[in-house]
């Protein structure tokens, strides 16, 4: 029921007469060109800005947000381009779940260039904002990422200094997970997770690593030092499906922090 609320939600939320909104009033980007590292790569960021009460979509956005998606199709002098997210926040509307940002958010984007010189990126970001309605949002992006520009960027810093703690860092020790036989194909993802408590009202995200897998909202509890999540995994197209539990993330979040946890064991 609750994954029908979250289709139906998303179908009343986009409708094409809001075509009409102005999206420049909404939702502006900005390439922060930033700056060559002493290995080579290249620290750039895009920049979001957001009208006020307006939010944007973290990697692995809920049941009620809208996945983000990259085209850096129009770059050049370019290899490899990866994401830094910093941590997100959970929003709850209607009984339904997102995870995201509101305001503003700094993404990080760590630049492998091809060469030594200048690396022209550009392309295309399509993303949801939301308010009391949704509109899918596609950015345009062009800029030069400079190998000459050696000094930080402070914004970018800050930015990268939000991300989510690694397992080390958090204190994280056993991560165990059991398969239990759900409804019809699908199954049920119970993890527990040893780790000290990161703040009040701790939620969870759960990746795995197969975009063809739907996760629904997972239920976080506490028992004594071990977090546990519990969730229902479905294939999308109803097929039968085996679960790699090494490529299994979860994301803990409280408080405005949170905590990236890879892989888990039976």
């Amino acid at each position: 029921m609750k994954r029908l609320a979250a289709l139906a939600l998303a179908a009343t939320l986009l409708p094409f007469t809001a075509v009409a909104e102005q999206l420049s009033d909404v939702v502006s980007a900005t390439l922060r060109p930033g700056w060559r590292q002493a290995d080579g790569t290249h620290v750039a960021a895009l920049q979001l800005r957001l009208a006020p009460g307006w939010k944007t979509y973290w990697r692995a956005p809920g049941d009620a947000g809208i996945p983000p998606e990259f085209d850096w199709s129009g770059s050049s002098n370019m290899d490899a381009l990866s994401v830094t997210w910093p941590a997100p926040h959970v929003f709850h509307r209607s009984g339904l779940r997102s995870v995201g940002y509101s305001d503003e958010v700094v993404l990080p984007l760590v630049v492998t260039a091809r060469g030594g010189g200048d690396v022209r990126l550009g392309g295309e970001v399509r993303i949801g904002v939301c308010e009391d309605i949704c509109l899918p949002a596609t950015l345009r992006v062009d800029g030069v990422l400079p190998a000459s520009a050696t000094k930080p960027d402070p914004v970018i810093a800050a930015a990268l200094a939000q991300r989510p703690f690694t397992e080390g860092e958090a204190g994280v020790g056993a991560v165990r997970c059991s398969i239990s036989a759900g409804a019809g194909s699908g199954m049920g993802l119970r993890a527990e997770i040893e780790m000290p408590r990161l703040g009040s009202g701790e939620e969870i995200a759960i990746e795995t690593g197969n975009p063809a897998i739907w996760v629904d909202d997972p239920e976080a509890s506490r028992i004594g030092d071990r977090l546990v999540a519990e969730t229902r995994l479905e294939h999308v197209d109803g097929s039968a499906f085996a679960l790699d539990r090494s490529a299994v993330r979860f994301t803990v979040m409280a408080d405005g922090q949170a905590v990236d946890i890879r892989g888990c064991t039976g």
